[in-house]
């Protein structure tokens, strides 16, 4: 059976997803995408999958923000419609 949390966690997995690729602002983007990133950790760790929660936390919030931010620092910041 699927539990509250479950469904309060994915839900706002979806939000930061769409709100991650709708912001202009690529900084914005970044940080709605480690957020994605932590409520994914947090849903993986509902669900007793403990080691994909780490490894997500390792990864996706650790190592690709800070790429992704140094490469923000390399190109310019707005999108260009």
């Amino acid at each position: 059976m699927i539990s509250a949390a479950n469904i309060l966690l994915l839900i706002l997995a979806i939000i930061t997803a769409i709100a991650a690729i709708s912001v202009k602002d690529l900084l914005g983007a970044v940080a709605l995408l480690g957020a994605f990133s932590f409520f994914m950790c947090l849903l993986w760790a509902e669900m007793g999958a403990v080691d994909v929660a780490f490894t997500e936390a390792a990864v996706g919030a650790g190592v690709s923000m800070a790429f992704f931010v140094a490469t923000l620092y390399h190109i310019a910041r707005r999108s260009r419609d």
